[in-house]
């Protein structure tokens, strides 16, 4: 038997963007660059579409790892925002952990960088504390794909689960009929491909 098929609820579920800083994501070499911030504000842009609670923390911003990547600050204003003085786990942090549970959610949806650290230590935290963990692959990067692999590897066999931003919000979202032009209104804006689809659906559904 495998294990059971836990998916995404979206009234059960937050989201945690560690240390997605200007000084970290030039250390970020396993995924385009470009590439990578469009994925984290899919992600961003995904929590705020179906209203999931959002913590952002940053590690040691007044040092070489800089400060939260400006558009999370404006995607999520209200958000809480925990500015770590020095702990590398985010889970080390008590006013994280305390941010983390007053959300009441049990699943939490982590992406961050570097994947190894800031993404592994607060996933095997939370895991080690009954929450259910989806790691957002593509929204979290590091220094080359061996670091990053060992890193999916350790948390994986710990029982966290691999995503992308793009399943998330599938998975997330359950059915189309929910909202056509909202969810695809947010694929079109982060996948090039995605608006040539809606573009030519809507050509079709006008004509």
């Amino acid at each position: 038997m495998g294990n059971k098929y836990r998916r995404l609820n979206k009234d059960d579920a937050a989201v945690l963007l560690v240390d997605h800083q200007t000084g970290l994501l030039s250390l970020v070499r396993d995924i385009d660059p470009d590439k990578f911030k469009n994925n984290v504000l899919a992600l961003a842009e995904a929590a705020k579409y179906f209203g999931l609670p959002t913590i952002l923390t940053t590690s040691f911003e007044d040092g070489p790892n800089g400060p939260l990547v400006q558009e999370l600050k404006g995607i999520f204003p209200d958000a809480p925002y925990i500015a770590r003085p020095g702990q590398i786990n985010a889970w080390d942090n008590e006013d994280f952990v305390k941010a983390v549970k007053a959300t009441g959610k049990k699943q939490l949806i982590i992406a961050g960088v570097v994947t190894e650290v800031c993404v592994a230590f607060p996933t095997l935290s939370a895991l080690e504390e009954d929450f259910e963990v989806f790691v957002i692959t593509d929204a979290s990067g590091t220094f080359n794909p061996l670091t990053r692999d060992s890193a999916w590897d350790r948390m994986s066999k710990s029982g966290a689960q691999l995503m992308t931003w793009f399943g998330a919000a599938c998975e997330l979202h359950r059915d189309w009929r929910n909202d056509i032009e909202g969810l695809g209104t947010l694929f079109s804006n982060h996948i090039p491909d995605y608006r040539n689809l809606i573009a030519s659906y809507n050509q079709n559904a006008e004509s």
